[in-house]
């Protein structure tokens, strides 16, 4: 079989550090295995022409949301011998999942493979904003030493009123995150937790629209589906409460990139942060590298060490079963039997 993996590029980092487990220099630390077991595996970082030159041939495909290869439904039309695409990590909106249904083609992910290091890095960002750290740090490296600037804008998180939307994996995790902060917890799901879960999470449910109005902060934790693309638009961000906080580290294209920008330079929004964009990497004349009061960060924060070592394990795993016959843990399984199983996304594809 032929194992084809689309990774970032490592650079030096990949030599110095072994454990960059997710780069291609590093292959995810499947190469032992797969090709003892007499398979071909191929790690590329081209995302366009590389892609397509293998995809005629390709039977497994691994790809990264850090650095995703898009594998569109006329991409998969031209693979006739494909059979499993892997998400090394969460989140496989990069794949064409109804069509890779109609094809019969296995798709998995690695759940809760990014949960820790995600929600902390929502809190990170959280603070961040709310403490008016990155023109803090600015001043520092400037020179200066403007007490009244940074500290104008400098707030407390305790007491705040702290929305999330998605009360998932990482949604919850967040939630927990937040208890010693002393702040009030919404949140939105379309699945709304037991009284008892929200009594240990300190989270009380509001529906989206109020929620948005009330909070002083929201945090995005939902996957990208057809259902939930473009849901910030330009009407839902412009009845947050003024001078609130955006954090978002689901995915970019959740948010209207232009609109985003307009609340931003309007200065609506008091600050946004996140590490998700659109497209992925994003281009130097990305609108939302230049706008006033980001801290945004590259797609990094379900790619740590550690988190690194947690989908490097899944993917072996996944591949593991396929390659002996054996079903794919079912926690991992997005497409199975020809249908969207997988709960975050199957609601957004029913018919």
């Amino acid at each position: 079989m032929k194992i084809v993996a689309v990774l970032y590029p490592g650079g030096p980092a990949a030599k110095d550090t072994p454990e960059l487990l997710g780069c291609a220099e590093n292959a995810l630390g499947l190469r032992e295995m797969v090709e003892g077991r007499g398979h071909e595996l191929v790690a590329i970082t081209d995302t366009g022409a590389g892609v397509d030159e293998h995809i005629p041939t390709v039977d497994v495909l691994i790809a990264t949301p850090f650095w995703p290869a898009y594998i569109t439904r006329e991409r998969i039309e031209k693979a006739p011998n494909l059979r499993l695409l892997l998400t090394a990590g969460v989140g496989s909106d990069h794949f064409d999942l109804a069509a890779a249904a109609e094809r019969n083609i296995t798709v998995a992910e690695i759940t809760g493979s990014n949960v820790v290091s995600v929600a902390e890095h929502v809190i990170m960002q959280i603070l961040t904003l709310v403490r008016n750290y990155i023109p803090s740090y600015q001043e520092v490296l400037a020179g200066g030493w403007d007490i009244g600037k940074v500290a104008a804008k400098s707030h407390d998180l305790e007491d705040k009123t702290v929305g999330i939307i998605g009360m998932g994996r990482i949604g919850q995790r967040v939630a927990a995150r937040l208890k010693p902060f002393d702040v009030h917890t919404y949140y939105f799901d379309s699945r709304r937790l037991s009284t008892a879960e929200e009594q240990v999470l300190g989270a009380r449910f509001e529906h989206l629209d109020a929620l948005i109005r009330r909070c002083d902060v929201v945090s995005i934790n939902i996957p990208l589906t057809p259902a939930t693309q473009g849901m910030f638009d330009r009407d839902l961000l412009y009845s947050m409460k003024r001078g609130a906080y955006l954090v978002n580290t689901a995915r970019g294209r959740i948010i209207d990139t232009d609109a985003l920008v307009e609340v931003m330079e309007r200065g609506h929004l008091a600050g946004y942060a996140g590490d998700v964009w659109y497209p992925q990497p994003a281009p130097a004349d990305h609108p939302w590298r230049n706008m006033p009061n980001h801290a945004m960060t590259p797609h990094v924060s379900g790619t740590s060490l550690e988190a690194q070592k947690r989908y490097a394990d899944g993917i072996r795993d996944c591949l593991t079963n396929f390659f002996e016959g054996r079903p794919i843990d079912r926690d991992y399984l997005i497409v199975d039997g020809g249908r969207v199983t997988s709960p975050s996304y199957s609601y957004a594809y029913e018919t």
